[in-house]
């Protein structure tokens, strides 16, 4: 990614979308490092260099948003987050009107900030519109579905709402199943997530195996 930007920057010497993708994809690698003080930096400047080119909406300026917001969401900066992630959803809503899978994700981007904040009643509807959306959108078994079914379940696990948690954690598990191979990460995560449901509410016998599963998945 290093050469990458070298080379970019080298070959445009003044602001192109080139150089401000090579500076987005170094961030998002220091960013799932980690590394949050190499990665804020180069996604600024991302930022920055995609509202000089793009002067009114577009993708890249509502994606480079989104990084940043997540970057800040990952620190428990909240504060800083939620502007970012509230001006990226309303772009992306002048963007594509209707069901689009932009638009499910910035649901879910906002919805992840209050759930990690424990504001569940703001986090609630923004998923529930993404599942929505997302079944819209995908009719048949698809990663975007089971990811919004994790992320309402976890919010119900956070809760405590146990009943409602259980049918969509068992839901996306199944999906999960359904389209990757036998070991998958998302696969794992899901069995751990299940596990974790019953560790909650004591159910320790049903816990156990699952939690050995997804271990034995990941080794």
């Amino acid at each position: 990614y290093l050469d990458a930007l070298e080379m970019t920057r080298r070959l445009f010497t003044s602001d192109h979308p080139n150089v401000a993708n090579s500076l987005n994809n170094l961030a998002l690698l220091y960013n799932n490092q980690g590394k949050y003080n190499e990665a804020k930096p180069l996604y600024l400047e991302a930022l920055e260099m995609r509202k000089r080119l793009f002067t009114s909406d577009h993708p890249n300026v509502a994606s480079s948003l989104n990084n940043l917001a997540n970057l800040y969401n990952n620190q428990g900066k909240y504060n800083e987050a939620e502007p970012l992630y509230l001006d990226a959803l309303e772009m992306i809503r002048r963007l594509f009107t209707g069901d689009h899978p932009y638009v499910a994700s910035s649901l879910n981007n906002l919805a992840n900030l209050y759930n990690n904040q424990g504001k569940y009643n703001e986090a609630e509807p923004l998923y529930l519109d993404a599942l929505e959306m997302t079944r819209r959108l995908f009719t048949s078994d698809h990663p975007n579905v089971a990811n919004s079914l994790n992320n309402l379940a976890l919010l119900y696990n956070n809760q405590g709402k146990y009943n409602e948690a259980k049918p969509l954690y068992l839901e996306a598990l199944e999906m999960r199943k359904r389209l990757f191979t036998s070991d998958h990460p998302n696969v794992a995560s899901s069995l751990n997530n299940l596990a974790n449901l019953y560790n909650n509410q004591g159910k320790y016998n049903e816990a156990e195996p699952l939690y050995l599963d997804a271990l034995e998945m990941i080794r």
